[in-house]
């Protein structure tokens, strides 16, 4: 009775031992990529292959039999996205490549194989990873934020200090999980101490990433020509991005390329190899904050620089020899005016003079010639009988 027991304890400990993964072989898969569940068998004639996800059911990753795939059995959800490698089966290996890795893929695994000699069966332990790929920091007015997002498993947030310091980073990271259950990670604080430089990390299981906010500058620069520096940053560089008050983007730069935004492409005039901007033909209207955004493998590096912009002799003696020449033409053109109008009014009051003149002496003539003189006496005709 008692070995009959023991018997039974047995079995049941063995299943839940197996049921536990604890023999599973582990497989770490990057999500969206592919990934190959390695499985071998004993090659033997007539082979069937069977890979299923082991949920509350059974669910049919992929079958193999009569020499051929037979997708008409594969579960929807893995449809187009799983392969054998056939010239292989003759040699005994079952491994199963899955391509665009989903989180849903994580899971226990099953590859049953057969022949005609027998068949077996191992298990795989799926584990799916999205690593942490880029860490947004950035400053307004007080308020620093960090953020990540697209991680799997949930990531941990932690925020330094450089020097380090007695400032509280105490903080309630916000996690929120996607449609495709990645993780969005959030956390701000308030600077109270200007003078320090801020760091963010945040980390998973297989790797991490840390973004540095050093303390903002103010530069002035003239408006022909005008370079604005970037934090140096330990090489191989991966990426730059400069921002035109924290939103618009000037450039973006991976490798040798570098993508100019419409906008801004006749402005830039150069990008140094440590990521310093030289700007050209500036206006008022590109006053404002300029973020560089320096990173490698591991790191984020972001300065803030507040750009003010003077105009430059040669331009300022342009603009007031410009002006000087335009009062001198309206000045002309005004005096041009007046004389016209005051020419043309002389000639109007000397007409009416001359036309009032010559009408009052003719009158004066005219009266006098039909008017008598004095002297003369009128003539009397002296008739005779």
């Amino acid at each position: 009775m008692c070995r009959g027991k023991s018997v039974v304890v047995f079995v049941v400990l063995t299943f839940l031992w197996t049921f536990n993964g604890a023999d599973d072989t582990q497989v770490f898969c990057v999500f969206m990529e592919s990934c190959i569940l390695p499985c071998r068998f004993q090659p033997g004639d007539e082979p069937v292959i069977h890979w299923y996800q082991m949920t509350t059911k059974d669910t049919l990753a992929h079958s193999y039999y009569h020499n051929q795939d037979q997708f008409r059995l594969q579960d929807q959800h893995f449809r187009g996205r799983t392969s054998l490698f056939k010239d292989q089966i003759s040699r005994g290996n079952s491994s199963l490549r899955l391509t665009g890795v989903e989180v849903q893929d994580q899971g226990r695994y099953k590859c049953y194989t057969s022949t005609i000699t027998g068949n077996k069966e191992l298990f795989i332990k799926l584990n799916v990873d999205a690593p942490v790929d880029r860490v947004n920091i950035q400053q307004v007015e007080n308020r620093i934020t960090c953020s990540s997002e697209g991680i799997y498993p949930q990531p941990e947030l932690t925020w330094s200090t450089s020097p380090p310091s007695n400032v509280s980073l105490e903080n309630n990271p916000t996690v929120q999980q996607t449609e495709q259950l990645l993780y969005n990670i959030n956390s701000s604080l308030i600077a109270s101490v200007t003078d320090l430089v801020y760091s963010c990390t945040v980390s998973t299981r297989t790797n991490k990433r840390t973004a540095t906010l050093f303390k903002p500058t103010s530069i002035s620069g003239s408006d022909t020509e005008t370079t604005i520096p970037c934090e140096s940053l330990n090489p191989p560089l991966t990426g730059l991005v400069w921002r035109f008050n924290h939103s618009q983007i000037i450039l973006n730069k991976n490798g040798d390329n570098v993508l100019y935004t419409e906008e801004w492409r006749q402005q830039v005039k150069n990008v140094s190899e440590s990521g310093s901007l030289t700007l050209k033909d500036l206006s008022s209207d590109q006053e404002g904050i300029y973020t560089c955004e320096l990173s490698n493998a591991e790191e984020t590096y972001v300065t803030n620089t507040l750009l003010r912009i003077e105009e430059s002799p040669g331009t300022a003696n342009v603009a007031a020899i410009g002006v000087v020449v335009l009062m001198l033409v309206v000045l002309l053109v005004l005096l041009c005016i007046y004389l016209y109008i005051k020419n043309k009014k002389d000639k109007r009051t000397e007409g009416q003079r001359t036309t009032t003149s010559w009408s009052t002496h003719d009158m004066t003539r005219h009266l006098t010639a039909l008017q008598p003189t004095a002297l003369e006496k009128p003539k009397t005709r002296v008739l005779l009988y």
